[in-house]
């Protein structure tokens, strides 16, 4: 363990002062039920919150709320945390249970979730600049992205619907599964004369945001 910490701060470049925030933050609850990086993922997630907000409004000091609500869902979702987390190789790190060390259809959330624990175990460690200072090197070129105007998923296959066939689209709800503080949302989309797509999200927004976006990507609009 000690060798593959030194590896990982390289990676991060951020030293801890104590490596049990380290080891815990890279622990999956596939491998201990209660002792695990739930807790530090909730810290970290309302950290990364707090930073690209607060990054956000310095960048578009003039900018709408509505839009610099748009740049922030785009931010901090889970695609571009795992994003962020394949480039650091953090599941080589993590230590996961037997049933999850092979399964890649969850992996990129778990190795999102992991990361966002890992942004709260350096704030733990050494306070919110040191986390700063990590959320904004690596979501770097993502903050420089966002300065290209976007148009939310859901928004853009609206306009497309309505352009081409003068309906919306329709969006059922699925079911909610998950603990209560911290549910998952499943909801599924549809638009004349394609497949239904499913959306999965951590509310019923982001649950349509994510259906949206699969439906444009199957409709090769995306």
């Amino acid at each position: 363990m000690k060798n593959s910490n030194k590896e990982l701060e390289i990676i991060i470049d951020y030293n801890f002062k104590n490596y049990d925030l380290l080891k815990l933050s890279l622990i999956h609850k596939s491998f201990d039920s209660s002792n695990n990086n739930e807790k530090l993922e909730f810290l970290g997630d309302r950290v990364l919150g707090l930073i690209i907000s607060k990054k956000l409004i310095e960048i578009y000091p003039k900018e709408k709320e509505g839009i610099i609500d748009k740049k922030f869902a785009n931010l901090v979702n889970k695609k571009i945390c795992s994003n962020i987390s394949k480039k650091l190789n953090i599941k080589k790190f993590m230590f996961l249970g037997a049933s999850h060390k092979s399964l890649e259809r969850s992996s990129d959330k778990i190795m999102g979730d992991c990361l966002e624990a890992l942004i709260g175990a350096i704030y733990l460690d050494s306070g919110l600049k040191s986390a700063e200072k990590f959320i904004l090197k690596f979501w770097k070129q993502y903050l420089e992205n966002s300065i290209i105007p976007l148009i939310d998923p859901k928004t853009q296959l609206q306009e497309y619907s309505l352009k081409k066939f003068k309906e919306l689209p329709k969006y059922t709800f699925y079911k909610k599964t998950g603990p209560q503080h911290k549910p998952l949302f499943k909801t599924d989309v549809q638009i004349p004369n394609s497949k239904k797509a499913l959306g999965i999200g951590t509310s019923k927004k982001n649950a349509q945001q994510d259906a949206a976006s699969k439906l444009l990507y199957s409709l090769k609009i995306l």
